[in-house]
């Protein structure tokens, strides 16, 4: 992403804890700054793209975090797949707290080279209109999905939809060893049938199942907790998808 943005010819800031990634970014023309406070407090339009809410928590909360060093006017755009609870946390924070957008993303790290990544923004309609022009460096399409949260529900139910369908690729792929078809075989032919699916083919990208489970499984796991974790604050049943997800032979569901 963030080479994506200094191609496109903006002017980048960069923290990072790790000296190995702040001197790749530096070297391809970023400015790096020692603290998130430092960060926050010259950013117009601070992106940030974590694992989870736990981490959007310890880097936007307290004295030193940033909301509290947030720049005046500034966005905080967040790229992170959680739960609304968390941004309004954040938001509530403080009394001068950036105008937070929530913009989860779909696709991979050779979507985001390629500008090709999906993101979903909700929130203030001027501020996603602001804020597009600066995803579009390595997003298209920037999808508006409405008010703040909004994109996070659609996100979810999207990630829920294909851990399910992760599912039923391993349910086919178990029934396809039963039947003694190889399972390269049987991924790529369900690739120009009707039974394909984004899953099946990322599946059979990957490598196989077990490959899948091995890279995929963290984040959908990530992913599916939070489903739980936003279905249950508004006291909403998942459903057949979660029935399917809860179902199959994929170790994707930690909620007992």
């Amino acid at each position: 992403m963030v080479l994506r943005l200094l191609g496109a010819g903006h002017y980048v800031l960069v923290y990072s804890r790790r000296a190995e990634v702040r001197d790749r970014l530096t070297a391809s023309g970023a400015t790096s700054v020692g603290s998130i406070a430092e960060l926050a407090s010259q950013s117009d339009i601070l992106l940030s793209c974590l694992f989870s809410d736990a981490q959007l928590r310890e880097t936007g909360l307290g004295p030193d975090g940033f909301i509290a060093n947030a720049k005046a006017g500034s966005v905080f755009v967040s790229h992170t797949t959680g739960t609304v609870a968390t941004l309004e946390a954040l938001r509530d924070s403080s009394s001068s707290a950036p105008l937070i957008l929530d913009a989860p993303v779909s696709g991979t790290a050779e979507n985001i080279a390629a500008g090709t990544l999906t993101v979903l923004v909700g929130g203030q309609a001027d501020a996603v209109e602001r804020v597009t022009p600066i995803l579009a460096a390595y997003a298209d399409p920037v999808v508006p999905t409405g008010e703040l949260g909004s994109a996070l529900a659609i996100k979810l139910i999207n990630n829920l939809l294909f851990a399910a369908n992760a599912q039923l690729v391993a349910s086919a792929t178990q029934l396809g060893d039963k039947l003694n078809v190889d399972p390269d075989a049987l991924l790529s032919t369900l690739e120009v049938c009707s039974g394909r699916s984004g899953a099946a083919s990322h599946v059979h990208r990957i490598g196989g199942i077990d490959r899948f489970t091995e890279m995929a499984g963290p984040f959908l796991r990530k992913d599916v907790a939070a489903c739980h974790e936003a279905a249950a604050e508004v006291g909403v049943d998942l459903g057949l998808l979660g029935k399917v997800m809860q179902a199959g032979p994929l170790a994707l569901d930690n909620s007992g």
